[in-house]
């Protein structure tokens, strides 16, 4: 057995290898060497303060696995640094990695997810999702002097200079607060932003004791907390308040935090908070994380939940507490053209400087599209409440939120552009950030970190594995499943010759289908949940087996469809709800398409209306009696004009209309007060002219033969078309019934959470 053979030394004076702060790429400095200018992007920088040369105050460990090497000094001048010197120390068959805290290239072997860099001690993390393998290229024949590829001569540029390069993390403290306990899991930080310290806190809060008391939530909980209510003091150039981005990933606790933010405002009076969510199922979930920091006397009001008129109306009666609604209530309006968005502004009023809270804002990222799309509703509907409402302290909330710059269209609040900034408007942002590069929105969030109105946090899956299990079809789940694929088949079928009916009425129509697919799509998700049900609880008692902690993860809980059932059913349930069943039955219930209910035969005042208005339509019949001429003919004086004459002759044949009539019958002249009159087509006759002739007391609502003829007729055709209609309804409302009983007698799954919980 003998000593492996000592590699050799690095050759002197090779200089130290470090990352360009600007654009990236690694660059080679000279020896002694502490500011220069990197070649590609001109920008000036020096060396950290751990690669300093021992004279200047900095050290290097003698052994190292980091490709800087440091070996001499000599008086520091500006140089520009060189990105193409072979990379001296760098290991072709390693990742290369920066360190967060000196910035020192480290070779990494594949698969190591935490160490300990050589240079400075701190330790550190690799994102393994964003590194891929990282192999040398195969040798390829050199392309034709015609077709050569600047892309791919760019991209062998960048192998060339160091391999690709992953993201890594540190561990994550608050740096400047000390209040409340340590966060129960580890969370880390990007690299770029550990090197960022955010301002000093200045803000006091209120609940800051009973937050020490009751430990409900963490220190970089409380630290969000401290840092958005100092941001929302501020107030923007364009004199609307300043807003706050909270970009922690999945399982930090944004929706606590949010809670704790809801509970600080409601100790200064804010007592309303408009909270915007993706989900009406998640109401429950704030609801829990109000009560956890000890806001249990804070109600949650479920706006869909709510009608259209005023909040704080006598009839509605909600004038504090936190209105919960989802991104597509935010758009939603009435058939009479009420808006939700106009209600929600005339509830919050003038000067409404409580919490506005966009949940999962990434909803609202298409706000700006790509060239030829459109602006999509929610965006604007973000974009016009923020508007309406300039003194509200918004907080915008996702882990996705600025995946891409285009995305950050609605996050007006942040002050990144408009007046007083550095760019007049988004587009000229936007296309700054295109100019960027890839590592532009990197620079964006540290800027947003360092003044104080983000911040991005993630848990640590320290050494973590993920195993992606198939969980296969039960012979059982199988048939529910071809079952209900036929059912919706057929019920779509049923829904088209439902709605032949219903031709005329457009909008309907398209509202039918539209929540047609969107009930399939939530229905057939709630089976695919389930369908996992069997295979997870199998996993979860194998491992409680072995003593491990299990933790499942839900899409939905199921929980509105439960709440639903309740109050539709009653709490005397026999069964577990079952969200499939549930959320069909729903669906019919709600829009199957029946034709109008016809209105009950008019009575009796009904009918002389109708027979008034059918003969007040016919043409050629007058109101009026036939009149003959009985004055006397009187010659004009000379002091009379023509105009007095016609006046007089006016005024005397008005007279004689209400003393003489003419019988329509026998066409001879009579008194007026001893005519009969017809109530619906107003002739006048005399009693003794009809056949026969009427001797007893007379109606005041009489009407002649022909008009009760036509009225008869009338009622009788209406009377077989109104028949014929309630037919066809009475026979839709039976198939609507005969459906819904189908569903109740198919097998669907219960909840996932039920069945995990039962099994």
């Amino acid at each position: 057995m003998t000593q492996p053979p000592v590699p050799p030394p690095p050759p002197p004076n090779v200089g130290v290898q470090v990352r360009c702060a600007g654009c990236h790429i690694i660059l080679t400095v000279g020896p002694g060497l502490t500011e220069f200018i990197c070649g590609t992007c001109n920008l000036p920088q020096m060396l950290p303060p751990e690669l300093m040369p021992a004279s200047t105050g900095g050290s290097v460990p003698n052994n190292t696995t980091s490709s800087n090497t440091t070996n001499s000094t000599r008086p520091t001048h500006m140089k520009a640094a060189s990105s193409h010197v072979p990379a001296l120390g760098i290991d072709p068959t390693k990742i290369q990695l920066p360190c967060a805290n000196c910035k020192a290239i480290l070779n990494v072997p594949h698969g190591l997810v935490r160490f300990s860099c050589p240079q400075c001690a701190v330790e550190l993390a690799v994102d393994m999702s964003k590194v891929k393998q990282f192999f040398p290229p195969p040798p390829r024949p050199a392309p034709p002097a015609e077709e050569v590829n600047e892309v791919a001569i760019e991209v062998e540029r960048e192998e060339d200079e160091g391999g690709m390069v992953g993201e890594t993390f540190t561990d994550y403290r608050p740096p400047k607060l000390s209040i409340g306990p340590a966060h129960p899991d580890p969370i880390v930080e990007t690299s770029s932003l550990s090197a960022v310290h955010p301002p000093e806190p200045t803000y006091d809060l209120l609940i800051k004791y009973d937050l020490e008391s009751s430990k409900s939530l963490s220190c970089l909980q409380i630290e969000t907390l401290v840092y958005a209510s100092q941001r929302h003091l501020q107030h923007l150039p364009n004199s609307a308040r300043a807003g706050f981005f909270i970009g922690d990933g999945a399982g930090v606790g944004k929706g606590r935090t949010i809670a704790g933010l809801i509970w600080e405002n409601w100790h200064h009076g804010r007592r309303k908070a408009l909270w915007i969510s993706v989900g009406s199922d998640l109401k429950f979930d704030a609801r829990r994380d109000l009560d956890d920091v000890g806001a249990t006397c804070i109600e949650v009001h479920a706006l869909n939940k709510l009608p259209y008129s005023k909040l704080d109306s006598r009839s509605v009666g909600i004038r504090e507490g936190v209105v919960f609604l989802t991104y597509s209530s935010l758009i939603a309006s009435s058939e009479k053209g009420r808006s939700r968005l106009q209600q929600l502004v005339q509830w919050c009023g003038s000067g409404y400087d409580g919490l506005v809270i966009f949940d999962e804002c990434h909803k609202a990222k298409n706000l700006v599209p790509e060239a030829g799309s459109q602006p999509t509703r929610t965006g604007e509907a973000v974009l016009e409440l923020q508007a309406r409402l300039p003194e509200a302290r918004v907080v915008y909330c996702s882990a996705t939120g600025a995946s891409e710059p285009r995305n950050m269209g609605y996050m007006v609040r942040l002050g990144l552009w408009g007046a007083g900034t550095c760019f007049k408007d988004f587009q000229i942002f936007l296309g700054a950030l295109d100019k960027g590069g890839v590592g532009a929105l990197e620079l964006v969030a540290m800027d947003m970190k360092a003044r104080g109105m983000y911040v991005c946090r993630t848990l640590s899956y320290k050494g973590a594995e993920f195993e992606v299990i198939e969980a296969p079809l039960e012979a059982e789940m199988t048939d529910m499943y071809k079952k209900a694929a036929e059912f919706w088949a057929e019920l779509r079928v049923e829904l088209l010759s439902a709605s032949a009916f219903l031709a005329n009425d457009k909008p309907n129509s398209s509202q039918l289908w539209r929540l047609y697919w969107s009930g399939h799509q939530r229905f057939f998700r709630h089976m695919c949940m389930s369908a996992k049900v069997p295979a997870t609880v199998r996993l979860a008692k194998k491992a409680l087996a072995e003593g491990k902690c299990v933790v499942i993860g839900l899409q939905s809980t199921g929980e509105a469809r439960t709440e639903e059932a309740v109050t539709k059913y009653g709490l005397e349930l026999d069964d577990f709800i079952s969200g499939p069943r549930e959320l069909l039955l729903k669906f019919v219930e709600e829009n199957y398409p029946l034709p109008e209910k016809p209105e009950p035969l008019p009575g009796e005042e009904s009918v002389k209306e109708l027979q008034r208005k059918r003969h007040s339509a016919s043409p050629g019949v007058s109101f009026k009696g036939r009149v003959r001429k009985a004055a006397k003919w009187k010659p004009a004086s000379d002091g009379e004009s023509d105009e007095e004459s016609e006046t007089d002759s006016a005024h005397e044949s008005t007279e004689s209309d209400d003393e003489f009539q003419i019988c329509e019958i026998c066409n001879s002249e009579e008194e007026r007060k001893k005519l009969l009159q017809c109530s619906c087509c107003g002739q006048l006759v005399h009693s003794g002219c009809l056949v026969p002739p009427i001797t007893d007391v007379i109606p005041s609502d009489w009407s002649c033969h022909s008009c009760k003829e036509k009225t008869e007729e009338y009622l009788q055709s209406r009377h077989a078309y109104l028949t014929e209609l309630l037919k066809r309804y009475e026979a839709a409302l039976e198939r609507k019934s005969k459906i819904l009983d189908i569903i109740r007698s198919m097998d669907f799954p219960n909840n996932p959470l039920d069945d995990i919980v039962d099994q």
